[in-house]
């Protein structure tokens, strides 16, 4: 492993030559992939990409466009189904970032269209990795769903690394998005017993709701909950009643740094806020009065406390969070009206 943390910009190119790399991005062309790819190139690693379809300009411009991107960036042809398709993209690696993962909470087949291919799709990077004998560690990007989905809560409980969701709990309440929240959660599971198995260095980042500038073309899909109180898409206002945030750049700087800490092991939190859709109104509808932000809320007031998830493990080895509540709704908001999104 790379035994230095994440370089700070001011660093000479030539410190940040030293962790060239090479590394794999699984889901380069994402929300967290395309971000997390423009970090890794500016520290200069050299970056394989994965995507499922490389000659899809439309999904692919943003990354070929990155500075850096001529000397240092490939893009590889690679999905989460077929078996086999990450071994030439992952041989010779150092490192991998697994960040793709299916995210469709309309699917009409969840079991077939989500579930599986996250839990496969997981595995079939870890194969590569055990098989490629280069790579020295995995950075496997999971989720908050992972970690608070019960049935019943306790009062004042704080969310670590030692919780999971019930998955049978998310079967049965079929809440919005509780197809990816199994899926996170069996994929994980079974990613770690296969490191465990395989003797290889796994770790998991768990992000809460990610929100923050974007450099892809289309929408996130975690903008359409995060952005919901502009867009008044009340479906996804149970998400954001009781909100865990995180800014986008500082969930990609966790993964370079958590990559990079010779110490680093196990799960973490990613999370710097933890707010209630009360707060997040109040705030939005000050800033954006033009978007008519609702305030008012049948089954949340000003009473309602937030549910806490805690980052202390992360913080503990030496990572700082830099940007605010306010930070990450500035960046997304602007990155959708320039994009023409809102």
């Amino acid at each position: 492993m790379p035994q230095k943390t994440v370089l700070e910009n001011s660093e000479s190119c030539e410190e940040a030559e030293r962790l060239k790399g090479p590394v794999c991005v699984t889901g380069a062309a994402g929300y967290v992939g395309s971000w997390l790819i423009m970090r890794l190139l500016e520290r200069g690693y050299t970056v394989r990409a994965t995507v499922r379809d490389p000659t899809n300009s439309i999904k692919t411009k943003h990354l070929l466009d990155l500075p850096a991107a001529k000397e240092r960036l490939t893009l590889w042809k690679s999905d989460l189904d077929d078996e086999g398709s990450f071994d030439a993209p992952i041989e010779g690696c150092e490192g991998v970032f697994h960040v793709a993962t299916p995210m469709d909470f309309e699917s009409q087949d969840p079991e077939n269209e989500v579930i599986k291919p996250c839990i496969n799709g997981v595995l079939n990077v870890l194969k590569a990795c055990a098989k490629a004998k280069s790579v020295k560690r995995v950075v496997f990007t999971s989720s908050a769903g992972t970690v608070d989905l019960q049935e019943h809560y306790y009062p004042d409980q704080v969310f670590d690394e030692t919780c999971w969701s019930n998955v049978e709990f998310c079967r049965r309440a079929k809440m919005t998005g509780w197809m990816y929240f199994v899926s996170k959660t069996l994929a994980e599971k079974a990613a770690v017993e296969f490191a465990e198995q395989n003797k290889v260095d796994l770790i998991s980042i768990i992000p809460t709701l990610v929100v923050g500038p974007f450099i892809m073309q289309t929408m996130p899909p975690s903008m359409i909950t995060a952005l919901s109180l502009l867009t008044k898409t009340e479906s996804h206002y149970h998400i954001i009643k009781q909100a865990q945030l995180v800014h986008l750049d500082d969930l990609c700087m966790a993964h370079i740094f958590l990559y990079e800490h010779p110490e680093a092991k196990g799960r973490y939190i990613c999370s710097s806020v933890n707010t209630t859709i009360v707060e997040i109104a109040k705030m939005l509808a000050s800033k954006y009065p033009e978007y008519n932000i609702p305030t008012k809320f049948k089954d949340a007031d000003e009473s309602l406390k937030p549910v806490v998830f805690s980052s202390k493990k992360l913080t503990d080895l030496g990572f700082e969070f830099k940007y605010t509540m306010e930070d990450m709704f500035d960046g997304a908001i602007k990155s959708c009206k320039e994009k023409r999104l809102l």
